[in-house]
């Protein structure tokens, strides 16, 4: 009599093994709990947040536009003006940004830091369309129109209101801005370049058409907020503005 084959044996032990859920009482795998998501907060932009930014820091060299953002610059006190209640909330203004080097401490040592500033003209009409071109290395002053460095008075629009028809929108604030790319810089000559190193906003002449209007403008710079983040530039704040404009009424 042939012996029986016991590789079937072997193969439906094995088969078993391999499947023991075959041989299952039937209960179920428990899932392990999903951890819970983390809550991600974000805060919230401000309207005005990035109004002083708006306004185009007007004879800073270009080489030196990345030195403004060395610090986190707060100019809250400048939003806050504009709010309701605050001195310039619903008035027509015009602005313009600038810098002015000072040798300030930084981590405990001195450095030669731009300050950003912003003067805030109050006034029904554009102080001018003008840009004055002066220097110590120049030999005469020189008076040409904003257009002709891609300047112009351009009106702000909050961030709230940025999804809105800008056709709808009646803003009260203008700030001087330029279209000029830094990239296309490499084309212009080196002349052209430094004018821009040499720029002051202009401050149109008195004419009888316009007396009334100028002679009620008020001029008001303000100066960054001291934060934990920015170094101490309360010694020097001053209230001259260019050789244009003169002194501001108020300082901030």
């Amino acid at each position: 009599m042939r012996r029986p084959s016991m590789k079937k044996t072997k193969a439906s032990t094995t088969s078993a093994a391999a499947s023991p859920s075959k041989c299952s009482t039937g209960a179920k795998r428990v899932k392990a709990p999903a951890a819970p998501k983390e809550t991600m907060y974000f805060e919230e932009k401000r309207s005005l947040e990035d109004l002083w930014q708006a306004a185009f820091p007007v004879g800073t060299e270009w080489d030196n536009m990345d030195r403004l953002r060395e610090f986190n610059w707060n100019f809250t006190n400048l939003e806050s003006a504009f709010e309701e209640g605050g001195e310039l909330h619903g008035k027509k203004v015009y602005m313009f940004g600038s810098t002015e080097p000072q040798l300030l401490e930084v981590n405990g040592k001195l450095k030669v830091t731009l300050i950003p500033i912003v003067v805030v003209v109050v006034s029904p009409i554009p102080p001018s369309d003008k840009i004055g071109i002066t220097s110590v290395q120049r030999a005469a002053e020189e008076i040409i129109p904003m257009k002709a460095m891609k300047m112009a008075w351009i009106p702000y629009i909050p961030l709230e209101d940025r999804d809105k028809e800008v056709v709808r929108l009646k803003t009260q604030i203008y700030t001087m801005g330029c279209t000029q790319r830094r990239s296309a810089l490499k084309h212009l000559k080196n002349e052209r370049v430094k004018q821009y190193d040499y720029c002051l906003p202009y401050f149109q002449p008195l004419n009888p058409e316009t007396r009334a209007a100028f002679e009620n403008m008020r001029f008001y710079k303000f100066y960054p907020v001291q934060t934990p983040d920015t170094p101490d530039i309360s010694k020097w704040k001053v209230a001259y503005i260019n050789r244009y404009y003169g002194k501001a009424h108020v300082v901030v």
